[in-house]
């Protein structure tokens, strides 16, 4: 829910002008009892290397995956981060109580780099288990299995032949590929696969390694860009319902064990607690509707061909445009703002809460009246007012929180809550030895006890009694959500955020 301060036009009364100086006072207080948080600050976004086993991951707080982006391990759809791997991840840092920060990387070879440079902690891609990879990587237990198979076009006229007479016209024996040229995405195991073949049927298949993700291969082979491609079945099953000129029914190796990749190296504790995860989760329902989800549901045609799979469209909503728009006046990068109005909405302009507040940014009639807009007249007009009232509470924080990357924190939870209660945990903070310029482990704490009658009945508290989880949640999930974005909708240009 949105609340907002009644009169605007006398936000700089006396009470404000004590704040102000309140606010002061906790700013230099803070200098002095807390001289490192900016050091910190800066640390955890320097992007330097560790080689962390799991009791290093959780001193750190989180557990850092690279996954790549593709129509099964994770997307984008109407603004959902989807995927199996994704939500496996998921899962995974939950059982181990750690935030999760995903790192997208299509490049086999380059996913390999930042592992053994200590930039990840876990590769969960479907690493097909083979000899070449067991000197470079530790694999993790089966995740999952599968073959390798050919993906080719069906005869132009496919749809008006017989069954027999379609399976004359594409390979079905794998001795009939000598001679043939096939693309694979560079540093795949099909290289290896087709390198095998190669020397098994004794005549030269023309394997050429291309930087291209398999999907995109395999696109290629049903456009008739390029003529064969090999990759894992499972894929490409998936693959054949969006395109179904290809045919999979070709195997081009023996089954094979998929799995996640971990450090050869200093990684003992995570290697024994996944491995120990991953043989008990595979054998839950859990696990099965999951991997139905993903690989034996009609539905992935649907999603794939909607405007809203994004990465095909690069679009999250109905409303990117209109967002994009107002981005601009917030400066925000556009899908932090999408990020928001997903938390609020889910992008349905009809919604209204319990409350009163309604429409894609759940604003208070209020609040509408108090910028001179009429909310109910159009989305357009709701997505206004609720980008004004940002504005304003960015404003208001300016001076209260001096590092920018902080304040959106604390701006994303005077949106659900109200400035009123995000200063009323910051003196709370203040007063209990928490830095009050910090919102994570410190303000966002005393927001969730304002819910405790100890708390809100303390004198430094004015607005008193608020249910502080829900803001708490609320700058979380939008947070993560604008980094999932960020994964997999390319910016078309650098924002502040």
């Amino acid at each position: 829910m949105l609340t907002f301060a009644p009169d605007l036009k006398n936000i700089y009364s006396l009470k404000e002008l004590l704040l102000r100086k309140e606010i002061i006072f906790i700013v230099l207080l803070t200098s002095i009892l807390f001289p490192s948080c900016k050091n910190n600050s800066s640390a955890l976004h320097s992007g330097q290397t560790y080689f962390l086993d799991l009791d290093g991951m959780k001193k750190r707080g989180k557990l850092i995956a690279v996954t790549d982006f593709n129509s099964t391990n994770y997307f984008i759809y109407k603004g959902e981060p989807m995927g199996f791997h994704y939500e496996l991840l998921k899962q995974f840092s939950e059982y181990l109580n750690l935030n999760l920060e995903i790192i997208t990387e299509n490049d086999i070879n380059k996913a390999f780099e930042m592992l053994n440079n200590g930039k990840t902690d876990l590769l969960a891609f479907d690493l097909t288990v083979n000899s070449s990879r067991k000197r470079e990587i530790r694999f993790s237990e089966p995740i999952n299995q599968t073959r390798q198979v050919l993906v080719q076009r069906k005869p132009v006229s496919w749809l008006s032949m017989t069954v027999d007479d379609i399976e004359k016209k594409v390979i079905r024996n794998q001795l009939h590929l000598a001679g043939k040229t096939i693309y694979v995405q560079a540093g795949a195991s099909s290289v290896e696969c087709l390198t095998n073949l190669e020397n098994e049927i004794g005549d030269t298949i023309s394997i050429i390694e291309v930087p291209y993700e398999t999907e995109d291969l395999i696109s290629m082979v049903a456009k008739g860009d390029i003529d064969y491609t090999v990759c894992d079945e499972n894929v490409a099953l998936v693959n054949a319902g969006y395109f179904p000129i290809i045919d999979v029914a070709t195997p081009v190796s023996f089954s094979q064990h998929l799995s996640w990749g971990i450090r050869k190296e200093n990684s003992e504790k995570l290697a024994g607690t996944l491995d120990a995860w991953i043989t008990t989760f595979r054998n839950t329902d859990a696990y099965a509707l999951l991997y139905a989800k993903y690989f034996r549901n009609d539905r992935s045609n649907k999603i794939f061909s909607s405007d809203y799979y994004s990465l095909g469209s690069g679009k999250v909503s109905p409303w990117d445009n209109q967002i994009k728009s107002f981005s601009d006046s917030l400066k925000w990068d556009w899908r932090l703002l999408a990020s928001l109005i997903f938390q609020e909405s889910r992008f349905d302009p009809t919604v209204k809460s319990w409350a009163g507040a309604t429409g894609l940014m759940q604003i208070m009639p209020e609040t509408g009246k108090n910028f001179g807009i009429d909310i109910s007249l159009s989305p357009e007009n709701n997505m206004k007012a609720g980008v004004l009232y940002i504005n304003y509470l960015q404003k208001f924080f300016t001076d209260r929180v001096p590092d920018s990357l902080e304040r959106l924190k604390f701006v994303l939870a005077a949106y659900n809550a109200g400035a009123g209660n995000v200063v009323d945990a910051m003196k709370l903070a203040s007063k209990n030895g928490k830095n009050p310029l910090l919102w994570d482990e410190n303000v966002a704490i005393w927001m969730r006890k304002k819910s405790d009658p100890k708390y809100y009945n303390d004198p430094v508290v004015e607005n008193g009694y608020y249910m502080g989880d829900e803001s708490v949640n609320f700058v979380s999930q939008v947070l993560e959500r604008f980094s999932e974005y960020k994964n997999i909708i390319r910016s078309q240009r650098n924002e502040p955020f």
